[in-house]
């Protein structure tokens, strides 16, 4: 890669290491003297790029709208490119700023990179810069259902279209808000301080946007350390239920697919994920099972075969159940990232016709041991009206119950 000349002049936050240019105009510097990326500044100068859009009744993406900061290094550091952007922004982890690479949000002269590219003296290094998540949390009213609450941590049977903690795009109406209101205003506690520098307090683990059922939030710091060491060690069950287009012939499948990023860096597939066989696949493993086979004859307009399956995580990669799902040729229904198409489901007594528009997956048992008492806690989440509906909706038709052993009886889901 060639050595391109020395930049201009350097901004207020340059180091011996490198001199730096901003994108645009802030009232304050963006990087800190030594080179830091100061996250304050950073979250003004994308509220103010919005203020000045929203006066000139002007439309943008996010990333429209986001700082980019280009440091021109002034000796050969003999350093990786992810390793080198950790010391400059802080407020992003290794494999945050690893993700952020593929995506394409950092070039190197010019020129897309790898994280793991030596960096050497006159190497430009453009980073455009996430905004920081919200460190304050406001607290908001929204309802929750609560399964389990105690002094050290809340078991929710999360709804649908809300997001478990503030991002960038998202800084309100999360359910870490909720939390917040509620031990406030109701129970009393507050969630442990672990991710609160990422505006992620308590978080153990997520659920997307829209898949619902049950998840765990820790109330204490202990908690949540000997929580996480489960999740890590893998001794928690989780256990999904999902509804899927087509009929999968064997009654028990195991989904062992390595998973990883999309490799295209356009807008719109960055938050996508693949099967991938290269060094970008990392091992992942789910164990479905069929629990009911549906056949809708003359209901159905075009796909008359669906299914109701359990699904067993033995791994927890991003979109696991959703990518192996559909790479199986059994999308999700509603889940159109992944190939899923929505429904609409007709009039019904009392029930106005409804289109199903969100992926049909729901968290509904998860089971662990109280990281103070050793007990075995085993929670079970019917899943939300919705998904209930479609349920009922396709057991109008020709209906074939599975019986495998080791599922969840749909009876203690309220099926």
């Amino acid at each position: 890669m060639s050595r391109p000349p020395v930049g201009p002049a350097p901004d207020a936050g340059s180091s011996p290491d490198e001199r730096v240019e901003t994108s645009f105009q802030t009232d304050r510097p963006l990087v800190k003297p030594g080179g830091k990326v100061d996250p304050d500044a950073v979250r003004a100068a994308v509220e103010a790029a919005r203020a000045r859009r929203g006066e000139a009744g002007e439309d943008a993406g996010d990333d429209d709208e986001l700082p980019a900061v280009t440091f021109t290094l002034q000796r050969d550091l003999k350093t990786r490119l992810d390793k080198y952007l950790t010391t400059r922004v802080t407020f992003m982890s290794r494999t945050q700023l690893q993700r952020h690479i593929e995506s394409g949000g950092v070039t190197v002269n010019e020129q897309p990179a790898k994280a793991s590219l030596k960096l050497g003296k006159g190497d430009r290094v453009r980073l455009v810069i996430p905004e920081p998540p919200a460190t304050a949390i406001v607290p908001e009213d929204i309802p929750l259902e609560v399964l389990f609450e105690d002094e050290d941590l809340i078991v929710i049977n999360k709804a649908a279209d809300i997001i478990v903690h503030p991002a960038r795009a998202a800084l309100r109406g999360t359910m870490i808000n909720a939390l917040a209101w509620r031990f406030k205003h109701v129970s009393g506690g507050e969630l442990s301080a672990v991710g609160d520098e990422f505006a992620r307090p308590g978080v153990v683990h997520r659920l997307d946007r829209d898949t619902t059922g049950c998840i765990v939030f820790a109330k204490r710091d202990e908690t949540h350390w000997k929580l996480s060491r489960q999740w890590e060690h893998r001794t928690v069950d989780k256990r999904y239920l999902a509804v899927v287009h087509g009929s999968p012939e064997r009654d028990t499948e195991v989904i062992d697919l390595p998973l990883g990023p999309h490799p295209s860096r356009e807008k719109g597939y960055r938050e996508k994920q693949v099967v991938r066989r290269d060094d970008q696949g990392k091992a992942s493993l789910t164990i479905m099972r069929v629990r009911e086979r549906y056949r809708l004859h003359e209901r159905a307009v075009g796909d008359q075969h669906f299914a109701l399956v359990e699904l067993e995580l033995k791994t927890g990669r991003t979109h696991q159940i959703r990518v192996h799902l559909s790479h199986m040729g059994w999308a999700i229904v509603g889940d159109d990232m992944y190939g899923g198409r929505f429904l609409t489901l007709p009039e019904r007594e009392g029930e106005a016709e409804h289109e199903v528009r969100r992926q049909m997956l729901h968290a509904a048992l998860l089971a662990f041991e109280h990281p103070r008492t050793d007990e075995a806690m085993i929670f079970a989440a019917p899943p939300h009206g919705e998904m209930r509906r479609l349920i009922a909706y396709l057991r109008t038709g020709a209906v074939e119950p599975v019986h495998v052993e080791g599922t969840v009886p749909l009876s203690r889901l309220g099926l």
